[in-house]
Protein backbone atom coordinates (compact mmCIF):
# COMPACT_ATOMS: atom_id res chain seq x y z
CA UNK A 1 0.00 0.00 0.00
CA UNK A 2 0.84 3.40 -0.99
CA UNK A 3 1.05 6.35 1.79
CA UNK A 4 -1.24 8.73 1.20
CA UNK A 5 -2.47 6.99 -1.48
CA UNK A 6 -5.36 9.28 -3.20
CA UNK A 7 -7.02 6.50 -5.15
CA UNK A 8 -6.82 3.21 -3.28
CA UNK A 9 -8.20 -0.09 -4.62
CA UNK A 10 -7.91 -3.02 -2.51
CA UNK A 11 -9.52 -7.06 -3.70
CA UNK A 12 -11.96 -5.56 -6.20
CA UNK A 13 -13.49 -8.14 -8.06
CA UNK A 14 -16.31 -7.71 -11.01
CA UNK A 15 -18.65 -10.48 -12.30
CA UNK A 16 -20.95 -10.78 -14.84
CA UNK A 17 -23.51 -13.21 -15.09
CA UNK A 18 -20.78 -16.01 -13.25
CA UNK A 19 -18.38 -14.79 -15.75
CA UNK A 20 -15.20 -13.11 -13.73
CA UNK A 21 -14.22 -10.19 -15.03
CA UNK A 22 -12.26 -8.58 -12.14
CA UNK A 23 -10.22 -10.83 -9.66
CA UNK A 24 -8.99 -9.28 -6.79
CA UNK A 25 -7.63 -6.10 -7.96
CA UNK A 26 -5.37 -3.73 -6.02
CA UNK A 27 -3.76 -0.83 -7.16
CA UNK A 28 -3.13 2.75 -6.22
CA UNK A 29 -2.58 6.32 -7.41
CA UNK A 30 -1.06 9.66 -5.02
CA UNK A 31 -1.77 12.81 -5.82
CA UNK A 32 -0.20 13.64 -9.19
CA UNK A 33 1.29 10.86 -10.66
CA UNK A 34 0.11 9.77 -14.33
CA UNK A 35 -0.60 5.91 -14.08
CA UNK A 36 -1.62 3.59 -16.59
CA UNK A 37 -3.21 -0.14 -16.87
CA UNK A 38 -2.58 -2.01 -19.66
CA UNK A 39 -3.47 -5.17 -21.15
CA UNK A 40 -5.27 -7.06 -24.21
CA UNK A 41 -9.03 -6.21 -25.43
CA UNK A 42 -11.22 -8.38 -22.65
CA UNK A 43 -8.36 -8.06 -19.91
CA UNK A 44 -10.86 -6.56 -17.65
CA UNK A 45 -9.90 -2.42 -18.47
CA UNK A 46 -13.15 -1.38 -18.84
CA UNK A 47 -14.53 -3.01 -15.88
CA UNK A 48 -11.93 -1.84 -13.79
CA UNK A 49 -12.71 2.26 -14.91
CA UNK A 50 -16.61 1.41 -14.52
CA UNK A 51 -16.53 -0.41 -10.82
CA UNK A 52 -14.55 2.80 -9.34
CA UNK A 53 -16.77 5.20 -11.14
CA UNK A 54 -19.70 3.31 -9.37
CA UNK A 55 -21.64 1.54 -12.90
CA UNK A 56 -20.57 -1.17 -12.18
CA UNK A 57 -21.31 -2.65 -8.83
CA UNK A 58 -17.83 -5.32 -7.14
CA UNK A 59 -18.72 -7.92 -6.08
CA UNK A 60 -16.27 -7.59 -3.44
CA UNK A 61 -13.23 -5.60 -2.60
CA UNK A 62 -12.93 -1.43 -1.48
CA UNK A 63 -12.08 1.70 -3.69
CA UNK A 64 -11.04 4.38 -1.48
CA UNK A 65 -10.56 8.06 -2.24
CA UNK A 66 -8.63 10.15 0.06
CA UNK A 67 -9.07 7.68 2.76
CA UNK A 68 -12.73 7.58 3.11
CA UNK A 69 -14.47 4.23 1.22
CA UNK A 70 -16.52 5.11 -1.64
CA UNK A 71 -17.27 1.45 -2.60
CA UNK A 72 -20.94 1.64 -3.88
CA UNK A 73 -21.59 4.71 -3.75
CA UNK A 74 -23.82 6.18 -6.59
CA UNK A 75 -21.75 7.85 -9.79
CA UNK A 76 -23.09 10.79 -9.17
CA UNK A 77 -21.24 11.08 -5.69
CA UNK A 78 -18.43 9.70 -6.98
CA UNK A 79 -17.66 12.52 -9.29
CA UNK A 80 -18.45 14.58 -6.54
CA UNK A 81 -15.71 13.19 -4.54
CA UNK A 82 -13.58 14.28 -7.39
CA UNK A 83 -13.37 11.36 -9.70
CA UNK A 84 -13.98 12.18 -13.70
CA UNK A 85 -14.48 9.33 -16.36
CA UNK A 86 -13.65 9.99 -20.11
CA UNK A 87 -15.54 6.96 -21.19
CA UNK A 88 -14.63 4.51 -24.14
CA UNK A 89 -17.38 5.84 -26.89
CA UNK A 90 -17.18 9.54 -25.66
CA UNK A 91 -21.23 9.43 -24.85
CA UNK A 92 -21.67 13.16 -25.26
CA UNK A 93 -25.37 14.23 -26.12
CA UNK A 94 -25.63 14.66 -29.86
CA UNK A 95 -28.58 17.04 -29.84
CA UNK A 96 -26.66 19.27 -27.65
CA UNK A 97 -24.47 22.37 -28.25
CA UNK A 98 -20.29 21.85 -27.86
CA UNK A 99 -20.94 24.52 -24.56
CA UNK A 100 -23.79 23.06 -23.43
CA UNK A 101 -22.50 19.82 -23.13
CA UNK A 102 -19.30 21.79 -21.39
CA UNK A 103 -21.05 23.20 -18.98
CA UNK A 104 -23.32 19.79 -18.11
CA UNK A 105 -19.79 18.85 -17.09
CA UNK A 106 -19.72 21.93 -14.78
CA UNK A 107 -22.45 21.53 -12.92
CA UNK A 108 -21.80 19.85 -10.04
CA UNK A 109 -21.76 21.16 -6.90
CA UNK A 110 -17.98 21.09 -6.73
CA UNK A 111 -17.84 22.48 -10.16
CA UNK A 112 -20.27 25.35 -10.43
CA UNK A 113 -18.37 28.40 -8.84
CA UNK A 114 -15.61 28.01 -10.99
CA UNK A 115 -17.77 26.79 -14.55
CA UNK A 116 -16.41 30.17 -16.27
CA UNK A 117 -12.92 29.60 -15.42
CA UNK A 118 -12.93 26.52 -16.07
CA UNK A 119 -14.74 26.29 -19.62
CA UNK A 120 -12.10 29.45 -20.54
CA UNK A 121 -9.37 26.89 -19.45
CA UNK A 122 -10.61 24.00 -21.97
CA UNK A 123 -11.29 26.14 -24.77
CA UNK A 124 -7.63 26.67 -24.26
CA UNK A 125 -6.92 23.35 -24.14
CA UNK A 126 -8.84 22.69 -27.11
CA UNK A 127 -9.29 25.51 -29.37
CA UNK A 128 -11.29 23.33 -32.23
CA UNK A 129 -13.98 23.34 -29.00
CA UNK A 130 -14.13 27.17 -29.02
CA UNK A 131 -14.05 27.34 -32.94
CA UNK A 132 -17.39 25.15 -32.24
CA UNK A 133 -18.93 26.05 -29.39
CA UNK A 134 -21.99 26.65 -31.06
CA UNK A 135 -22.07 23.33 -33.05
CA UNK A 136 -24.23 20.42 -32.28
CA UNK A 137 -22.03 17.85 -30.71
CA UNK A 138 -23.30 14.65 -32.65
CA UNK A 139 -22.03 16.48 -35.95
CA UNK A 140 -18.29 16.70 -34.83
CA UNK A 141 -15.62 14.74 -36.34
CA UNK A 142 -14.61 11.76 -33.85
CA UNK A 143 -11.60 13.33 -32.54
CA UNK A 144 -13.04 16.25 -32.09
CA UNK A 145 -16.02 14.35 -30.17
CA UNK A 146 -13.21 12.83 -27.73
CA UNK A 147 -11.40 16.82 -27.11
CA UNK A 148 -15.26 17.08 -26.11
CA UNK A 149 -15.61 14.39 -23.60
CA UNK A 150 -12.24 15.08 -22.00
CA UNK A 151 -13.61 18.64 -22.11
CA UNK A 152 -16.28 17.83 -20.51
CA UNK A 153 -14.43 15.48 -17.63
CA UNK A 154 -12.49 18.56 -17.17
CA UNK A 155 -15.15 20.69 -16.23
CA UNK A 156 -16.22 18.71 -13.30
CA UNK A 157 -13.21 20.35 -11.51
CA UNK A 158 -11.61 16.50 -10.69
CA UNK A 159 -9.00 15.13 -8.88
CA UNK A 160 -8.42 12.41 -10.78
CA UNK A 161 -9.24 11.83 -14.44
CA UNK A 162 -9.76 8.12 -15.77
CA UNK A 163 -9.50 7.67 -19.25
CA UNK A 164 -10.75 4.36 -20.93
CA UNK A 165 -8.93 3.59 -24.13
CA UNK A 166 -8.44 7.20 -25.15
CA UNK A 167 -7.21 6.05 -28.20
CA UNK A 168 -9.75 3.71 -30.02
CA UNK A 169 -10.99 4.60 -33.16
CA UNK A 170 -8.43 7.65 -33.54
CA UNK A 171 -5.52 7.72 -36.53
CA UNK A 172 -2.48 7.53 -35.49
CA UNK A 173 -1.60 11.51 -35.99
CA UNK A 174 -5.12 12.30 -33.88
CA UNK A 175 -3.70 9.60 -31.18
CA UNK A 176 -0.67 11.41 -30.82
CA UNK A 177 -2.94 14.81 -30.05
CA UNK A 178 -4.99 12.80 -27.49
CA UNK A 179 -1.32 11.40 -25.54
CA UNK A 180 -0.15 15.04 -25.39
CA UNK A 181 -3.46 16.03 -24.05
CA UNK A 182 -3.24 13.42 -21.13
CA UNK A 183 0.43 14.90 -20.76
CA UNK A 184 -0.41 18.35 -20.63
CA UNK A 185 -3.00 17.57 -18.00
CA UNK A 186 -0.95 15.79 -15.96
CA UNK A 187 2.02 18.30 -16.09
CA UNK A 188 -0.83 20.64 -14.63
CA UNK A 189 -1.15 19.16 -12.09
CA UNK A 190 -4.01 16.90 -12.31
CA UNK A 191 -3.77 12.85 -11.32
CA UNK A 192 -4.83 10.55 -14.35
CA UNK A 193 -5.55 6.84 -14.22
CA UNK A 194 -4.94 5.58 -18.10
CA UNK A 195 -6.51 2.62 -19.25
CA UNK A 196 -5.06 1.41 -22.90
CA UNK A 197 -4.46 -1.10 -25.25
CA UNK A 198 -1.67 1.13 -26.76
CA UNK A 199 0.90 -0.36 -24.11
CA UNK A 200 4.29 1.67 -25.57
CA UNK A 201 2.87 4.97 -25.41
CA UNK A 202 1.29 4.57 -22.30
CA UNK A 203 4.16 3.33 -20.33
CA UNK A 204 6.23 5.89 -22.29
CA UNK A 205 3.92 8.38 -20.82
CA UNK A 206 3.18 7.14 -17.35
CA UNK A 207 5.18 7.16 -13.91
CA UNK A 208 4.22 3.76 -13.07
CA UNK A 209 2.70 1.09 -14.65
CA UNK A 210 -0.16 -2.06 -13.90
CA UNK A 211 -0.40 -5.18 -16.34
CA UNK A 212 -4.15 -6.46 -16.50
CA UNK A 213 -4.66 -9.85 -18.02
CA UNK A 214 -7.91 -12.21 -17.75
CA UNK A 215 -9.05 -10.15 -14.87
CA UNK A 216 -6.03 -10.00 -12.89
CA UNK A 217 -2.61 -7.64 -11.94
CA UNK A 218 0.22 -9.80 -13.35
CA UNK A 219 2.74 -7.33 -13.18
CA UNK A 220 3.06 -3.68 -11.69
CA UNK A 221 6.48 -1.41 -11.74
CA UNK A 222 7.37 1.88 -12.66
CA UNK A 223 7.21 2.69 -16.27
CA UNK A 224 11.30 2.02 -17.18
CA UNK A 225 10.81 -0.84 -15.56
CA UNK A 226 8.14 -2.45 -17.27
CA UNK A 227 9.18 -1.04 -21.01
CA UNK A 228 12.08 -3.05 -20.22
CA UNK A 229 10.96 -6.30 -19.23
CA UNK A 230 11.72 -8.65 -21.55
CA UNK A 231 7.95 -10.26 -21.06
CA UNK A 232 6.18 -7.39 -22.07
CA UNK A 233 8.45 -6.60 -24.92
CA UNK A 234 7.54 -9.88 -26.29
CA UNK A 235 3.61 -10.15 -24.98
CA UNK A 236 2.92 -6.03 -26.15
CA UNK A 237 5.89 -4.93 -27.89
CA UNK A 238 6.28 -7.44 -31.01
CA UNK A 239 10.10 -7.37 -29.59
Amino acid sequence: MLDGALLSIDGLSVAYDGSIALNGVSLQIRKGELICVVGANGAGKTSLIRSISGIVRSSSGVVKMNGANITGLPSWEICERGIAQVAEGRQIFGSLSVEENLLLGGSLKRAKAHQLETLEFVYQLFDRLRERRRQLAGTLSGGEQQMLAIGRAIMSKPEIVMFDEPSIGLSPALTDVMFGVVESLHKQGITVLLVEQNVAKSLALSDRGYVLENGSIVLHGSSHELLNNSEIQRAYLGM
